[in-house]
């Protein structure tokens, strides 16, 4: 609850205050740069810092004929105002320990005075100005709302600077500069507030006024003024402005202005006739205007212009994130009260819901009844048998944001006796609370009377495509309902897609309903046979993949038109020289392994990624294919060709093939117990089987290679699993 707080009172204060901040962080960086460049003239001379009035002074009035004010700026330059001694009008920056005349003042240009104006006052004079009090308020609050969601999410201060997981690029970097700019932030605000509070008066004011100095009626010697004791205990860098006496009069006195007090000096003795210091409120105001512009330290001007740059990222990242945290649009073909499977998704900016909707998709696909929603819309279902829950941890082991409600809920809505149910946690192991969330939901389900587990509690580290097929291939096995088990399909999908030529392709086969079809890429694609070609066809989120084939540097797919698909009839209308935009999906866990023997095993359109893998060209590597088809067609017919030259040039040991409708009339699994000496003995001797195609085929295959290997190696398939012995690639 409290994580919720502070996270909408930043929310609120950002939008309230968005677009004022944009204008003053663009002009805020143009005067960041106008500060920078201030200092690039050669004005401030070498050992300013240790030049004293006692030492400059003399000199000047050895240069100057009559000099009416010294003012020393907040570069340390010396503006002197005055006459030569040729009556010359001088108004201009010189050396102070010669005299010479260094360049006249830089008036600032008609854009920076404009951005002045506009930064300070939005040109509504005393009205903007509060206005960009108020905003400047807000960006204080901003800031301190953010220091404490940072805390909340590190765990403390001891954490603050720790490793931040990156979920995506706003998120991360919203978190990991904010970190880095907090204190230029916090006094870019602060010092933004104070002068607005000083600008209309809000502290108490005090004036500065010196005492009455009672003029003697003797006749002062003039002394030196490289022995005045002021003079000579004051460096320029502590001055101000120094205004010199207009006449030789006994009341006419030098009036030094030090940063932190105003004198009146003697100009016959160097008497301190009158010293005011000035009061805490004048002082914060200039240490505040410092602060704010940056105008007396250049390095402190170049980090104040990027922290002005970083507040724009900073309203951009933040509605990025927002946007990404809203509710998700589910899209549900069966409604909640008539689905058996209830899938429930906390997730927090979205990353969660990927998983959920693509085995959601899956049973939809499956036939089943299915329904997709967010945990905090969690009721009594009426016909559910299977609740699926996937959901994130937020913070210190808090609930997502449309997951804060569930735990009351699901004591207040109790399902039907023996509703099955599942849990995947997805998190990082960066943080202590690693699935805390997931933890207690699940925990919670089983304390109810009506819930049986189904699978165990599973963890997902770090949106792990992989760790979540693992939790696939358990839960498909126990439902007996045929999910995909590539992790590609389940990683997450980028925006940047590539632009493709479509080179060849084949009609369809009247028997098989399959085509070939080449495109080629952009010259910098990389991939490898076995990777998966994601592609659009109604221009929107619905994505396809196809397993590939790199031949002559191409991609070659095979693919078996299904009336009313989405993809293959996409594919299908295809024409030679069309350009499509699609993207190359890395699919390292069905690669074939170098220099080992290799015994391929498909059906239908998963010989794509075989026929590429055999033109790999590992001679006298021992390679096997397996394929199963339905008849012979011109398709078929083409790869036995292939194949056949495959074989004599020696890169393909032997192949068979299974026509369940004619010819041999068999299938791939016959084939394979057909020859279940030959294939154990090379399992035992390090053979890799890959296994790409129906998921169907996929579970038939594999019991019936687990029965070759219990009986014949005395080991169970799994064995050869983990030995890392299977690849398998199906859908």
């Amino acid at each position: 609850m409290t994580l919720s707080i502070w996270r909408y009172a930043h929310l609120a204060l950002a939008i309230i205050s968005s677009l004022f901040l944009v204008m003053a962080s663009v002009t805020g960086a143009i005067l960041a740069i106008d500060a920078i460049q201030e200092k690039m003239p050669p004005y401030r001379v070498a050992n300013f810092d240790n030049i004293t009035l006692a030492q400059s002074i003399p000199v000047l009035k050895q240069k100057f004929s009559e000099i009416s004010e010294i003012d020393i700026d907040h570069n340390g330059f010396v503006l002197l105002k005055g006459f030569d001694n040729e009556g010359n009008e001088i108004d201009a920056y010189v050396d102070p320990s010669s005299g010479k005349i260094l360049g006249k003042q830089i008036e600032k240009s008609a854009f920076v005075e404009w951005n002045i104006a506009l930064h300070r006052s939005l040109f509504l004079k005393e009205t903007g100005r509060a206005i960009i009090g108020i905003v400047s308020f807000l960006l204080l609050l901003i800031a301190i709302s953010g220091f404490v969601l940072v805390l909340q999410r590190q765990r403390g201060m001891k954490r603050f600077f720790t490793k931040v997981v990156k979920e995506y690029f706003a998120q991360y970097y919203h978190v990991v500069t904010g970190r880095l700019i907090l204190i230029p932030v916090l006094i870019i605000a602060l010092t933004g507030t104070y002068l607005s509070m000083a600008r209309f008066k809000l502290f108490p004011q005090s004036d500065i006024q010196h005492k009455e100095i009672a003029v003697s009626k003797v006749d002062f010697e003039q002394q030196k003024i490289a022995d005045f004791e002021i003079f000579k205990q004051t460096k320029l860098a502590d001055v101000k402005k120094l205004a010199f006496p207009f006449a030789d009069d006994p009341e006419e006195y030098y009036n030094l202005k030090l940063n932190d007090r105003e004198l009146i000096v003697n100009q016959f003795n160097g008497k301190v006739e009158s010293l005011v210091k000035y009061p805490t409120t004048l002082l914060l105001e200039n240490l505040s205007l410092d602060l704010h512009t940056g105008r007396s330290n250049i390095i402190w001007a170049i980090i104040l212009g990027i922290a002005c740059l970083n507040i724009l990222f900073f309203v951009y990242s933040g509605f990025a994130i927002t946007l990404k945290r809203r509710a998700p649009k589910i899209k549900n073909k069966h409604k909640a009260d008539e689905a058996e499977y209830i899938l429930l998704v906390g997730s927090e900016n979205g990353s969660t819901l990927r998983f959920a909707h693509a085995i959601h998709q899956q049973l939809i696909d499956a036939g089943k009844s299915a329904h997709l929603l967010q945990l905090n819309q969690y009721k009594t279902f009426s016909k559910a048998k299977h609740l699926l829950v996937f959901t994130s941890t937020y913070g210190l082991g808090d609930p997502p944001a449309n997951a804060n409600k569930v735990l009351q809920l699901i004591d207040r809505n109790p399902q039907e006796k023996g509703t099955q149910f599942s849990v995947v946690g997805f998190g990082s192991h960066a943080y202590a609370d690693f699935c805390e969330f997931a933890k207690a939901v699940d925990q919670k389900l089983e304390t109810q009377d009506w819930s049986a587990r189904f699978t165990a509690m599973h963890t997902v580290d770090d949106k792990s495509a992989s760790e979540f097929v693992t939790w696939v291939k358990t839960w498909s096995e126990q439902s007996n309902i045929p999910l995909a088990t590539t992790p590609a399909l389940y990683a997450k999908k980028p925006k940047g897609l590539q632009k493709m030529m479509v080179l060849d392709r084949t009609e369809v086969s009247a028997e098989e309903h399959t085509f070939l079809i080449t495109i080629r890429t952009p010259a910098r694609a990389t991939f490898t046979s076995g990777d998966l070609l994601a592609i659009y066809p109604a221009d929107d989120n619905r994505e396809r993949l196809y397993s590939v084939a790199k031949c002559d540097g191409n991609i070659q797919l095979v693919v078996k038109l299904h009336p009313g698909g989405l993809g293959s009839e996409y594919l299908n209308n295809l024409k030679v020289g069309e350009v499509i935009k699609a993207r190359l999906v890395v699919n390292a866990s069905f690669h074939r392994p170098k220099k080992k023997a290799v015994i391929m095993i498909g059906n239908g359109t998963g010989i794509a990624p075989f026929l590429g893998m055999i033109t790999k060209k590992y001679k006298e590597i021992d390679t096997t294919l397996y394929v199963g088809f339905r008849q012979e067609t011109d398709v078929i017919r083409k790869h036995r060709l292939f194949l056949d030259k495959q074989v004599k040039q020696q890169y393909l040991t032997n192949y068979q093939i299974a026509f369940s409708r004619e010819q041999n009339h068999c299938y791939v699994m016959d084939l394979i117990n057909n020859d279940a000496v030959n294939i154990a003995h090379k399992l035992a001797n390090g053979t890799v089987v890959m296994i790409c195609g129906a998921l169907q085929m996929q579970k038939d295959v594999e019991r019936t290679l687990d029965k070759i290997c219990l009986e014949l190696n005395q080991k169970p398939l799994e064995y050869y699993k983990n030995n890392r012995q299977v690849l398998t690639d199906c859908y």
